[in-house]
């Protein structure tokens, strides 16, 4: 190792050791021990521009192990990464300053925790969650795939980055990790290199306590490229498991590195204490000594070493994105409509006349159930989005999300905008989260009860604002004679607690249209649609209200004659024709009811107030609620004087219509309840 190469690694350690002490707080074992993998994919391997760190090309890395941030921290300081502005664009504000540093998890610094998205010029996504990191690198790499098959001309390879991530034992053990390799080796994702840690420690200790399988075999039967590095502080064998991923043109490449941590005291070797705790002033001290650095100085980076960086990425980063910048215009005035859409999923963007396909439907007593009506919509939207991909979870003829005409994603054929996920649910939902972080429209499908298996990912998307979506089909017991087991009951809820989820569940086939608008427009979170197995009555809008309420979350869809109601009726998808049908029979008897679509509490707790109390006047106490799920959370909305008809148990199998008779989901007892309310 050349002596500024030991500087420079160095460097990346004592800054690590010296924020984590600082803070009181974090885990320097991992990068101290991987600070050589850092520096020879920054310095020497990535295509990346520091000084505009979301150039459309650059590779991307991945720290999938975020408990290791003060690597990735260090290495954006030290190859001068600069803060980006609401463009995009770079800034002269370092993304990571030494003083950010000096704050490590404190209030307000650069440098938190774990690394996210949108805080910190140079991390690629939110990482923590083990698994997730290595799963969004997939969704980057599809993303690199198609980008490069629509865009890519001959003379013209706009789009060919590569995606590293770096991860540990923790990201192999966690199934959606597994998930999301077993799908990249079926792609034959070759741009895709993740270098996995194999270091043998956890929060427990020794990883033999409960992992002993063999990774090499594990990846080889995935069909990746497995290389293996016995010392990461070998540079030469490093760099040349990185040329061979460079070289490899049909399967994904792992790196299976051997890493220890030497510390100045022979007890300190390798233990867990080092890896998830400060490592007390003392130590530091003899490390640095066994380091050849000054024992006391803190948070020290030779000029040496910053010059270093700036002559390799920094210099090779410019020109890389600067040739690419020129070639670009070129591309732009050869291909202006492809120029065109690349700029507006730069900008995140719509392209004019997205929704001009969009239909409504008719009236109809019969309807369509809201995933048929999706489905639909979805295609009508497709055919002007042309960055719209997405896929479901071996599931497409149930939620009907196939868009026709559009092609697989395949190995081998990467133009197409249908994925196949495969049963694969938690992993598609992270592998949706890296297309979007590349700039995609993104989508998975499953039935609504599975959504249990992605949640951690739909968590993170919330987390980064990414504007994935989801449609989740077969939203209720109205599944019927499946069962229990895929009767949702608590998932509406649930869903609703995570912050920035916007949750629709529409009442019939014009409200599903609103709510892809509202789906479409919202780019700054996921959404969730929500969607019924059984047909649902499309409401005449000549006689109720127009379905663009949708997107105000709720609206009254037919009131009173003299718009003062006794009582109010709030229903969400399936059960708004049933409120409807209960608001003719009380109308017919005298008593004056208002109806409520209520399909999103997100996009209703958004309006002003004023625009709240027109749809729920504070004078009208008399409220009755009606789901197909558990009563949580709608007592801010039908108050303490009101009613909820749900169901706050599992389900039952038997044919829907047995079902919601058994459980009070009938006009009779709607009506029944209203009267109780309303004290007639």
């Amino acid at each position: 190792m050349q002596p500024i190469e030991s500087l420079s690694i160095n460097t990346i350690r004592t800054l690590s050791m010296d924020a984590v002490q600082s803070a009181n707080s974090g885990h320097p074992g991992t990068p101290m021990a991987l600070a050589p993998a850092s520096y020879v994919i920054f310095n020497e391997f990535l295509r990346y521009d520091p000084a505009q760190p979301q150039w459309p090309n650059r590779d991307r890395f991945v720290l999938s192990c975020g408990h290791a941030s003060m690597l990735l921290y260090s290495t954006l300081h030290l190859c001068g990464v600069k803060q980006t502005d609401a463009a995009g664009r770079g800034t002269e504000k370092p993304a990571v300053s030494l003083d950010d540093i000096r704050q490590f998890r404190q209030l307000e610094s650069r440098c938190p925790g774990h690394p996210e998205y949108g805080h910190t010029a140079g991390v690629e996504t939110t990482t923590g969650p083990l698994g997730q990191g290595i799963a969004n690198s997939v969704g980057m790499a599809i993303a690199q795939r198609w980008l490069a098959a629509r865009y890519n001309r001959p003379g013209f390879d706009l789009f060919d980055y590569a995606v590293y991530a770096l991860c540990g034992d923790g990201d192999m053990m966690e199934g959606v990790g597994a998930e999301a390799a077993s799908l990249a080796g079926h792609l034959k994702l070759s741009n895709l290199c993740w270098i996995y840690d194999d270091n043998k420690i956890t929060i427990e200790g020794h990883t033999d306590l409960a992992f002993s399988e063999c990774i090499q075999q594990r990846f080889a039967g995935y069909g990746w490229n497995v290389l293996k590095v016995d010392d990461i502080n070998d540079l030469a064998a490093f760099r040349a498991a990185i040329t061979s991923f460079q070289n490899t043109a049909d399967r994904p490449t792992l790196i299976v590195v051997r890493s220890a941590i030497a510390f100045g005291s022979p007890n300190k070797q390798n233990t867990h204490g080092a890896h998830g705790s400060p490592l007390g002033d003392e130590e530091i001290r003899l490390t640095k000594l066994a380091y050849g650095w000054p024992a006391d100085q803190k948070f020290l980076v030779p000029e040496e070493v910053l010059a270093h960086f700036r002559a390799n990425i920094g210099t090779r980063g410019q020109s890389l994105r600067q040739t690419w910048e020129t070639r670009y215009a070129e591309y732009a005035g050869q291909f202006p409509e492809q120029a065109k859409e690349i700029d507006l999923i730069g900008r995140h963007e719509l392209p004019d006349g997205w929704d001009s396909e969009i239909k409504p439907f008719a009236a109809d007593a019969k309807g369509l159930a809201t995933r048929a009506s999706s489905g639909k919509v979805l295609n009508q939207i497709a055919k002007r989005l042309p960055w719209l991909v997405g896929g479901s979870a071996d599931l497409a003829p149930s939620t009907l999300t196939l868009m026709e005409g559009c092609g697989d994603f395949e190995a081998g054929s990467h133009g197409g905008r249908n994925l196949h996920f495969g049963i694969r649910e938690h992993a598609m939902g992270a592998i949706i989260n890296g297309m979007a972080l590349a700039g995609l429209r993104s989508f998975g499908a499953t039935f609504f009860v599975f959504a249990d298996y992605m949640r951690p990912s739909i968590r993170l998307a919330a987390l980064m604002g990414l504007p994935v979506f989801y449609v989740f089909s077969h939203d209720s017991i109205g599944v019927g004679e499946d069962g229990p087991t895929h009767q949702p009951i608590e998932h509406l809820a649930s869903l609703r607690a995570i912050p920035n989820l916007t949750v629709i569940r529409p009442g019939d086939a014009n409200e599903v249209i609103e709510a892809y608008r509202s789906v479409i427009l919202n780019t700054k979170g996921p959404t969730a649609l929500v969607l019924s197995r059984q047909n649902l009555p499309t409401l005449d809008r000549n006689q109720y209200a127009p379905a663009a309420g949708t997107q105000k979350g709720g609206y009254v869809l037919v009131d009173a004659a003299d718009g003062k109601p006794e009582v109010i009726l709030i229903g969400t998808g399936s059960e708004l024709s049933l409120c409807v049908s209960a608001y003719e029979k009380l109308t017919a008897e005298g008593i004056k009811a208002r109806v409520v679509s209520m399909p999103s509490w997100e996009l209703f707790d958004a309006q002003s107030q004023t625009y709240r109390d027109s749809v729920l006047p504070p004078d009208v106490k008399s409220r009755v609620a009606v789901e197909l799920g558990i009563d949580q959370g709608w007592c801010k909305y039908i108050g303490r004087c009101g009613r909820f008809l749900g169901i706050n148990h599992f389900g039952a199998s038997a044919p829907v219509g047995v079902l919601l008779e058994q459980y009070g989901f009938t006009v009779e007892n709607l009506v029944k309840l209203a009267k109780e309310v309303a004290g007639r």
